[in-house]
């Protein structure tokens, strides 16, 4: 492999940045849906809204764990870019790749979380089909 310079991890930080901004979105709309959704369960105990609460406990858990995952990648890219400054190479090269298997880990969640949000959708659409 070729040296690591300062600016190869850096190159992460938009699109790491843009990753986490899309994340913390998602959350922020489950935060809504939950409290929406506890509102309507404390008026009427329906079991198809313990149905939707567990989907969306699942997906929030997930995206949480996106969350991590991708801070965590962040804070290897600049722990990287320090040991690439202190001339640490050999380490910087192998923090690193722990950074990008972070990042790709966040992003197979995110895969994950869309096939639970898309099913959970799917059920909607089902519920208005059928009538």
């Amino acid at each position: 492999m070729e040296q690591l310079t300062l600016t190869t991890p850096a190159l992460l930080f938009s699109a790491i940045s843009l990753i986490m901004l899309a994340y913390t979105n998602r959350f922020l709309a489950y935060a809504a849906t939950i409290r929406s959704l506890h509102d309507k369960y404390i008026q009427n105990k329906d079991s198809v809204l313990i149905a939707q609460i567990e989907n969306i406990k699942k997906r929030l858990y997930l995206t949480r764990a996106m969350q991590i995952l991708g801070i965590s990648s962040l804070l290897l890219c600049v722990l990287t870019m320090f040991l690439v400054y202190i001339e640490q190479q050999t380490v910087a090269v192998w923090v690193f790749g722990v950074a990008l298997l972070l990042l790709i880990a966040s992003l197979a969640f995110l895969i994950l979380e869309i096939q639970i949000s898309v099913k959970a959708l799917e059920h909607h659409i089902s519920d208005i089909e059928g009538k």
